[in-house]
C-alpha cells in the first residue's frame, strides 16, 4: 500500500505544485520534440501540428511512465506515480493513465474536476489517479 498521508505527509508535500511544474516541463519537451520531427515530415507536420503534439505527447508519456513511473518533468521535480500497491507503473497502467489524462484534457469540465481533486485530496490525486488507484508522490531517495 502507498504511504498514508496522515502518517507520512513527506511523501505528498508540494505535489500539486510539482505536478504543475512537471507538466510545464513536459509540455516544453514535447513541443521541442515535435519541432525536431517536423523536418522529417517534409514540413507537412506544420499543417497538423496539434495532432502531432497529441500523438507525440501520448507516446512520450506512455514510454516515460512505463520506464520509471515518471515523465522527465516529474523526475526533475523528484516525484513519481505509484500504483495503490506502491509499485512502479507497468506498460498497461502507463497507457491507461495517459489515456485518462488525454480524455481529461479533451474536456474542460473533466480537467477542472481533476485539478480541484489534485488540490484538495490528501494524496493529490487527479480524476485519472482515482479511477486507476494511482498515487503521485515524492520520489524516495
Amino acid at each position: 500500500m502507498t504511504p498514508d498521508p496522515d502518517l507520512y505527509p513527506q511523501f505528498y508535500e508540494g505535489i500539486p505544485a510539482k505536478r504543475l511544474f512537471a507538466w510545464l516541463i513536459d509540455a516544453g519537451l514535447i513541443f521541442v520534440l515535435c519541432l525536431v520531427i517536423v523536418p522529417f515530415t517534409a514540413f507537412t507536420g506544420l499543417f497538423f501540428f496539434p495532432l502531432l503534439m497529441l500523438v507525440t505527447g501520448f507516446a512520450y508519456r506512455v514510454i516515460t511512465l512505463a520506464n520509471g513511473s515518471a515523465t522527465w518533468g516529474m523526475r526533475l521535480m523528484s516525484m513519481e506515480i505509484r500504483t495503490r500497491d506502491d509499485e512502479a507503473l507497468d506498460l498497461g497502467t502507463a497507457f491507461l493513465h495517459t489515456l485518462g489524462y488525454s480524455i481529461s484534457i479533451a474536456f474542460a469540465v473533466v480537467q477542472l474536476i481533476s485539478i480541484v481533486l489534485i488540490c484538495t485530496t490528501a494524496r493529490a490525486q487527479g480524476l485519472t489517479d482515482m479511477v486507476l488507484g494511482t498515487v503521485p508522490m515524492n520520489r524516495r531517495r
